[in-house]
This record gives structure tokens, C-alpha cells and sequence, in this order.
């Protein structure tokens, strides 16, 4: 853990960033960054004991904030769902500004995305691996475009960096699994790919937290990029049924070429810079529901 530091968190709200925000702010001064439009997102984050302070990513406006961050966890996005310049101007160009503001950091990371690839076939997708045509293509090819200004600027002010791939997350705040959970529970179809299987590496929020603050220490100068995602390989259609097996619904799969390619990263790189994740994926499947919907009664599952 890191104590003492000044830490900036963008995106602080999150799903991803609010969790790594609310457990460094015990043991250090974190400023939470968000658009903040509603007032129960400064209080959530005050609360945390985040400092939380309004910023508008795309205005590339930095002046409300300080300038002597020791480390930065950047994860504030355009989601690419209006316009294309918007998007690519924000998530790169306006990336690349914060990261020089906070030239000064100790250690940046910048959140990039495991669907910039393009899919490799059944097999883990490697860090060398070529970018190609997603179906959310203007959030993708915007990441594609912001890993390249980053790495830039990193290197022309020889500024620390890490560039985690985020493959799929999730627990209490949600995620892919949450989203396919409340598929099952509505009784509607889970679309897959019909590359079966759909092998993915969730990351459940315990380990997803430590791997966030453990990027923040490896940053080096040149970049380290590396995916980012959980130590174990399961299918979509296993842990699926294991959701169904809990909430006592089978799941409804539909196989669409429609569908999101399936996303499986190798992670030997992540396991040597950053560690092996600890929370297996039936046990971060079970708390997720639990905390997601305390209402129900879970089904006994006997542990493989």
C-alpha cells in the first residue's frame, strides 16, 4: 500500500476508480475528479474520505487543480457514444495534457482498454497484439490513439508511466458479470459470441484495487503496458451458469456473430509486473451477488 502521498484519481466515481480512491484515502491525501453533477457524488466521495473536486476532462481545464501530485490513477472517459472528435480530443488529447500537468508524479497510469484489440481467435491476447475493429469502435480507436500520445509525452518529459488494459471487471460497483447477472434474473438472452468459448479473466474488486495502486508504483520510463484482468480463465458460459446455479434461474445464451468478440488476455506479463490476483472466481462471483442483491436467497454451490 502507499502511505503519505498525494494521489490524484480521475474518473473518481466510477466503478473502477471509486473503490482504489476510497481505500488509499485512509493512509493518504486523494483528491477525487469527476464531473460531480450530482451532489451524491461529492458526498459519496467525501465520505470516503476522497477530496472531491469537479473536472470536465474534455474543457482540458486544469487549473482548479494542483500541480504536485506524487502518483495519478487516470480513468475518466468519454464513452465514445456521441461524437467522434469529442471522443478521440478527450480520451487522447486531453489525456496527454493532464499527463504533463502532473509531469512531476512519481507514477501515472493511464487507463486504456483490452477491446482495442483485434481478435486473435481462440486463444489469450497478448500485449504485442494488433488493435482492430471493435463494436464500440469510437471508444476503442480513441484508447488506440491515447496509449500513442501518452507514451509520447511520457517519454518526451520522461514522465513514469503505466498503461493497464482493462479486460473485465467487476463486483459490488458492477461490471460485465453484474450486467449478464441481471440478464439471467430478467430472463433475457446473454448474447455471446459464436467462437465458444467466450473465455474472459474477470477481476473482482479486492484484486482489481491492488493491481490499480500496484500500477501506479511500477511506472517507468519507457512505459510499462500491460493488461490487466484476473489470474484465472473462465469461460462466460461458465460463470454464467454458476450465477444461474446461485439465484436458482438457468441462463438463456444466444450466440450472435453480433455479438463482443470474446476478450481473453494473456496475463504473464501482468503476473510479473504486477502480481497474481488472490479472490477466485466462484467466491468474487458469490459476493457479487450477494452484494448486488441482498434480497435473495443464494443456492448452496459446492465449491470445484
Amino acid at each position: 500500500m502507499l502511505s503519505g502521498e498525494k494521489i490524484l484519481i480521475t474518473g473518481a466515481t466510477g466503478k473502477i476508480a471509486f473503490p482504489i480512491a476510497r481505500r488509499l484515502a485512509g493512509d493518504n491525501e486523494v483528491w477525487g475528479a469527476a464531473r460531480l453533477r450530482e451532489s451524491a457524488d461529492r458526498d459519496r466521495l467525501d465520505t470516503a474520505g476522497v477530496n472531491p473536486v469537479a473536472l470536465d476532462l474534455s474543457t482540458g481545464d486544469f487549473s482548479g487543480l494542483p500541480d504536485d501530485f506524487t502518483y495519478v490513477f487516470h480513468a475518466a472517459v468519454d464513452p465514445g457514444t456521441g461524437d467522434w472528435t469529442r471522443c478521440v480530443e478527450t480520451n487522447a488529447q486531453r489525456s496527454g495534457d493532464l499527463l504533463h500537468y502532473c509531469r512531476a508524479a512519481k507514477g501515472f497510469v493511464f487507463c486504456s482498454t483490452g477491446s482495442i484489440y483485434g481478435y486473435q481467435g481462440n486463444r489469450p491476447l497478448t500485449e504485442s497484439d494488433p488493435p482492430g475493429v471493435p463494436l464500440r469502435a469510437n471508444y476503442s480507436f480513441s484508447k488506440v490513439a491515447a496509449e500513442a500520445v501518452c507514451q509520447w509525452v511520457a517519454r518526451q518529459y520522461r514522465i513514469p508511466l503505466t498503461i493497464i488494459r482493462i479486460c473485465s471487471t467487476y463486483g459490488p460497483e458492477g461490471g460485465a458479470p453484474a450486467d449478464r447477472l441481471d440478464a439471467i434474473l430478467a430472463r433475457r438472452p446473454i448474447r455471446l459470441h459464436p467462437d465458444r468459448p467466450n473465455n474472459y479473466n474477470p477481476v473482482y474488486e479486492d484484486d482489481y484495487v491492488a493491481l490499480g495502486i500496484r500500477a501506479m508504483q511500477v511506472a517507468d520510463i519507457p512505459p510499462v503496458v500491460v493488461n490487466w484482468a484476473g489470474s484465472e480463465t473462465v469461460s462466460a458460459e461458465e460463470y454464467c451458469t454458476y450465477l444461474g446455479e446461485l439465484v436458482g434461474v438457468r441462463p438463456i445464451f444466444e450466440y450472435t456473430a453480433h455479438a463482443h468478440t470474446p476478450l481473453w488476455p494473456d496475463v504473464t506479463h501482468m503476473h510479473e509486473v504486477l502480481g497474481h490476483t488472490t479472490v477466485d472466481w466462484r467466491e468474487g462471483m458469490r459476493r457479487m451477488v450477494r452484494a448486488r442483491h441482498p434480497e435473495l436467497q443464494l443456492h448452496s454451490t459446492d465449491p470445484v
